[in-house]
């Protein structure tokens, strides 16, 4: 009887083992399956992802609360997964960093650039008329391939825009095969009853390039082609690389330096003529509402209320800043401005 228990309590014992080994082999398959579902749902994740939009924007020391009502626009109007690339000098990049960090900019996703004004050494050539236009900032978009990586497709804005749609919807502009580039044509200006006392306007490449010129004639440009302002680009990095558009910007700015192509005097600043060069017939381009501009060009001329509603970006360019005095529609821009934690730059409206 005594054996008996004994067996009994061996095969209960043995019985236990068997179930404590399937346990345990149970438990190492289940996690390894575990894994490889995590590991598949991670491979996925890319692919399934939000897209993320890089947008680049300079931000100099003396405007820096353009870029800040610049960037509040584009952040508050989209639900898309944004990155802003905030390009200055390095004197600037603390500034910067305090600005957005001790603001209601705190929220955002963003990467600070300092960009080496030293790239531009013996490629401008100096000019009077506009002093602001030969800022080394303001060749940051000859450069984008340099300043942002892994994207394929980055947004570049000038400082003294503000968004009023989706920047979604620029971003998903179409690039045409072989185009590294898309701009806004300035034949597509807004019409007559929208805009009043608008003259003097540059819209052709006569406008920026010196046609005297032997180089200039020998390009067999049409002088009445009509130019594009870069102050809105959407680019394809791939097309930009590939094509050594950089290498082709820095080409013309050192011809200029030597033969005088071109200047600020002539149209709209040292930046714009070279990429008219560089990008002639070689570009898309950006729904017209997408950049409406030239509301810094007059501070006597005026859109009407009802097209600055329907325009999806809005920008300053020419003199008359929407921060300083005199200027038009500044009550659009100062509805986004973000006070300066510092207490540096203030709104100059009332001199």
């Amino acid at each position: 009887m005594h054996m008996a228990f004994l067996r009994k309590v061996n095969q209960v014992l043995l019985l236990l083992l068997v179930l404590t080994l399937c346990g345990i082999l149970y438990k190492k398959v289940h996690k390894g399956a575990v894994l490889k579902d995590k590991a598949d749902v991670d491979s996925e994740s890319p692919e399934d992802m939000e897209e993320e939009i890089p947008v680049v924007i300079c931000a100099a020391a003396g405007r820096m609360g353009a870029a800040m009502a610049a960037i509040n626009s584009i952040y508050s109007n989209t639900d898309a997964n944004l990155v802003f690339y905030v390009v200055g000098l390095r004197s600037t990049l603390p500034r910067i960093r305090k600005w957005i960090e001790h603001s209601k900019l705190r929220e955002i996703n963003f990467k600070i650039v300092e960009f080496n004004p030293t790239v531009l050494k013996g490629k401008i050539r100096p000019d009077s008329s506009r002093p602001e236009l030969l800022q080394p900032l303001n060749f940051v978009r000859f450069y984008l391939p340099l300043l942002v990586h892994q994207h394929e497709k980055v947004i570049y804005l000038d400082d003294d825009v503000i968004v009023q749609g989706d920047i979604q919807e620029l971003y998903d502009t179409t690039l045409a095969l072989g185009h590294a580039a898309a701009f806004s044509d300035d034949c597509d200006l807004p019409s007559a009853q929208d805009i009043h006392r608008l003259v003097g306007l540059q819209n052709t490449y006569m406008g920026y390039l010196d046609y005297r010129k032997k180089t200039i004639k020998d390009l067999g440009i049409s002088p009445s082609t009509c130019s594009f302002n870069p102050g809105v680009i959407v680019a394809n990095m791939t097309e930009w690389k590939h094509q050594r558009i950089t290498k082709q910007l820095e080409k013309w700015m050192q011809k200029n330096v030597e033969e005088n192509l071109y200047s600020s005097s002539l149209g709209g600043g040292v930046a714009t003529s070279p990429m008219l060069i560089v990008f002639h017939g070689k570009y898309s381009t950006i729904n017209p509402l997408w950049h409406i501009r030239h509301l810094g060009w007059n501070p006597d001329a005026r859109y009407s209320e009802h097209f600055l509603q329907e325009a999806k970006l809005l920008h300053w360019n020419g003199r008359h800043k929407p921060w300083d005095f005199p200027s038009v529609h500044n009550d659009l821009w100062e509805s986004w401005f973000v006070p300066d934690p510092a207490g540096i730059f203030k709104l100059h409206h009332n001199r």
